[in-house]
């Protein structure tokens, strides 16, 4: 059944042993897993005819599939014998091209991305530090009847929607307006706030001025996250202090978001001496477990919905989502979406910012100078794109890097603690990302989104937003928030605040099926988790 088992290091290839423990387990060696990419190359005497996808459904392996932690790891022979996995750990990927072949990948590129930004802003993506090495007893276990998969909704093998609002823009009434439409809708969120009054705008709203109103959110149910200690970016002495003395003002909140360029962001902290070694201290004193800086797997359009499928996050998918919008509509959201989620490197971003800054104060006087720098910067992102189009057919479907490997969430490691780090879908247009046909898609692929929104955007560029016209909710956006909170009532789709999704996800590490000598499957610290057999 199984011809060999290679442990793939970097450029380093050997045989890793494996045994039979019975006719139905196959033993891989203890392998010890840290933050450095390792892949186990399983080669079978016959092809792998299907696997088990992200839906909860049997397919054929046409293409290149990528299985992450989340999702089912069992496969079906050639042969007809069915094979999982003892664990959900790791990421399995197979190649039409060599179906033969099964990978076991722990920790490749991108698998765990994280933002940082140095002294000078410039961003590049790393992976998260999985934190001490540990070892991980692997086994296929090949079913005698029936494997099994697990829900990762507490309504079994729902869909999942999950809210996570920037309030860059929230003032007290438009707060009021919110929390009563999302109450008038039955929907859940996981609410950022600013904890302090800091900001260039004086209306803008603050937990300390308005303490009241957002005891009310949760008393409604949904929870609060820090989006930063104030809106607006202090003498970085006075935001490291306001870091040093944080003190949380209620136990209950978990989630800290990054926000703009503040020096105590997780994409920014280290370039700081005064809170480097204290920052993850800190945090878990202030009771902060969760956090999120600037990584997303894409922008949500018709046909771009669900994070658990990578096939959603091409320019393609992307640019099929976008028909009928308006040539100017269509071309400005596809370059920033082009930018930010196929390129993703400091270059073509700095870039963009310089072109769309020069735009966005076209009108003003400028020196000649700056126009000429806006000409040499523009012909450098043009010559970005040129190959794009000379080779639309060729790159059409390339999964975006952060995309591919649908994190989601994953553990990061800072000075010996452990936090959880989420990935989001941006989600701006709510009349395309939550149209009726996308939350039908996202419920027949059985699919999940944590959303990175702006409830209170009052920008006239962003289409589609909740307030169509100041203190105005938007009509069609009503409709669609209308259309998902049926859904969510009638249990096709589970509506957690972020906090109640990652506490069910997060019992996935811990769960283990083992296979006895006559092949029947057990599952072990199955604890609150949904199973079902597959066949």
């Amino acid at each position: 059944m199984v011809q060999s088992i290679n442990l793939i290091s970097g450029k380093d290839k050997q045989v890793c042993s494996f045994r039979k423990e019975h006719v139905h387990k196959i033993t891989i060696d203890t392998l010890v897993i840290d933050e450095k990419p390792l892949t186990l190359q399983i080669i079978f005497d016959t092809n792998i005819k299907h696997i088990r996808n992200h839906d909860y459904t049997w397919v054929e392996v046409k293409k290149t599939h990528a299985v992450n932690w989340h999702s089912p790891k069992i496969i079906k022979l050639e042969n007809g014998q069915i094979i999982q996995a003892n664990q959900q750990t790791g990421i399995w990927e197979i190649d039409k091209a060599q179906s033969h072949i099964l990978l076991w990948h722990f920790n490749p590129r991108y698998s765990k991305p994280l933002a940082q930004y140095d002294s000078n802003n410039s961003k590049r993506i790393v992976d998260a530090n999985s934190g001490v090495s540990e070892q991980a007893t692997l086994a296929l276990l090949l079913v005698k009847d029936y494997a099994m998969e697990l829900s990762r909704s507490k309504i079994p093998f729902s869909a999942i929607t999950c809210f996570t609002d920037h309030c860059d823009f929230d003032t007290l009434n438009n707060l009021i307006q919110q929390r009563e439409f999302f109450k008038k809708h039955h929907i859940k969120l996981t609410k950022g706030f600013f904890l302090t009054h800091y900001s260039k705008h004086s209306e803008t709203a603050s937990f300390n001025q308005h303490i009241e109103e957002y005891k009310k959110w949760l008393e409604d149910g949904h929870e609060l996250a820090y989006h930063a200690l104030s809106q607006s970016i202090k003498p970085l002495s006075d935001s490291l202090q306001d870091f040093q003395n944080f003190n949380p003002p209620l136990k209950s909140i978990k989630t800290y978001i990054d926000h703009g360029f503040q020096p105590y962001n997780l994409s920014q902290y280290y370039n700081y001496e005064q809170i480097k070694s204290d920052y993850a201290k800190k945090l878990k004193e202030a009771g902060i477990y969760t956090l999120w800086n600037y990584v997303d797997s894409g922008t949500a359009v018709r046909g771009v919905i669900n994070q658990l499928n990578p096939n959603q996050f091409t320019l393609r998918t992307f640019t099929k989502g976008l028909e009928n919008l308006g040539w100017k509509t269509e071309v400005s959201m596809f370059i920033k979406n082009t930018i930010f989620h196929y390129f993703n490197n400091d270059y073509s971003l700095r870039l963009y910012r310089y072109v769309a800054r020069y735009l966005k104060t076209f009108k003003r006087k400028k020196s000649i100078s700056k126009h000429l720098f806006f000409l040499v910067n523009g012909l450098k992102l043009l010559r970005l794109f040129i190959p794009i189009g000379l080779f639309w057919r060729n790159r059409k479907n390339n999964v975006y890097p952060l995309a591919k490997y649908a994190p989601v969430i994953f553990n990061h490691e800072l000075s010996g603690k452990t936090f959880t780090v989420f990935q989001t879908l941006e989600m701006i247009d709510f009349k395309l990302g939550l149209c009726p046909n996308n939350i039908d898609l996202l419920i027949k692929e059985h699919g999940l989104f944590i959303a990175h929104t702006y409830f209170s955007a009052p920008m006239n560029y962003h289409q589609g937003k909740l307030f169509g016209k100041v203190g105005e909710i938007d009509a069609q956006v009503e409709k669609n928030f209308s259309y998902l909170s049926q859904k969510i009532k009638s249990q096709a789709i589970w509506n957690p605040t972020l906090t109640e999704l990652i506490g069910y996800l997060k019992q996935f590490e811990s769960v283990k099926f083992d296979c006895d000598a006559e092949g029947n499957l057990i599952v072990l610290n199955q604890d609150d988790l949904i199973t079902r057999k597959v066949r």
